[in-house]
């Protein structure tokens, strides 16, 4: 292809992926009262305050927001990153596409088996991220004095869980880069878990970093789905390292020379 063909297929998927996510985005638009429901459920014990009024709401109460236009700043926020999330695998799909045409075979084959099982797993930690806000709110809130009513935006609690949503849908695509790393031969099932005492430190101080909260719930409940599929990645490497060297040893030509036997193996060393 030529520069203009190439710059004409990407303004192609690129009018794919934005048109997507802009009807997702409209979609999730119609239903945003919902939607922010569904944000702020995890909050416990939380009251909504009308008016932004502090009379006695127990640990915490819910503010939408201060300002005129803050309302319809809040609904465009949570109606696209809806359509982000929900458009996720057309423009992934879409992505993939501008880039296979320079792709050997094998390489389309690890792409696309890395979106296939990449985006579950995302929504898996995603799911989880979701599952365990209410312990994280529970933690933060409780720092609260007792005589005193933590005023939570709507908008700050959406920015938490919106971070914690991409930090652990990201954290579960490492043993998934690992196993590419394996099938592209960079990195053998021999070394990934020689890695085992460093990696199960790593992900405990990141999971520790990256989790809001201070509770060991929560940092246990990022760090202990990754240690297991860290693990899975090593058995898949270990798998894929023994068909690979099955394979190699079936190529071998049987009238390819033997190796001379050093003068150790004949025996006519000194």
């Amino acid at each position: 292809m030529t520069l203009g063909e190439h710059l004409r297929e990407l303004r192609s998927r690129l009018m794919k992926a934005i048109g997507a996510v802009f009807v997702t985005t409209l979609v999730a638009g119609m239903f945003y009262k919902q939607l922010i429901e569904l944000v702020i459920a995890p909050l416990p014990g939380c009251s909504t305050l009308a008016g932004g009024s502090t009379a006695n709401a127990g640990r915490c109460g819910i503010i939408a927001t201060n300002g005129l236009l803050s309302p319809f700043t809040l609904a465009l926020k949570v109606s696209l990153t809806a359509g982000l999330i929900g458009a996720s695998p057309i423009w992934l799909y879409q992505l993939w596409r501008y880039l296979a045409p320079g792709l050997h075979r094998n390489e389309k084959k690890y792409t696309l088996a890395f979106l296939v099982a990449g985006i579950p797993l995302f929504f898996v930690g995603a799911g989880l991220a979701y599952t365990i806000l209410p312990t994280t709110a529970q933690v933060l809130i409780s720092f609260t004095p007792n005589q005193a009513t933590n005023i939570l935006p709507i908008d700050d609690f959406l920015d938490l869980a919106t971070r914690m949503v991409v930090v652990f849908g990201l954290s579960f695509e490492l043993p998934l880069v690992l196993v590419m790393l394996n099938l592209a031969g960079v990195v053998s099932a021999a070394r990934m878990a020689g890695w085992w005492q460093h990696m199960v430190i790593g992900i405990t101080v990141f999971s520790a970093i990256a989790t809001p909260s201070s509770d060991p719930l929560s940092m246990v409940a990022l760090a202990g789905p990754i240690v297991v599929l860290y693990l899975t990645a090593c058995a898949v490497a270990w798998v894929n390292d023994r068909r690979r060297a099955r394979k190699e040893a079936a190529n071998l030509s049987p009238d390819e020379p033997s190796p001379l036997p050093t003068l150790h193996e004949s025996g006519h060393g000194s």
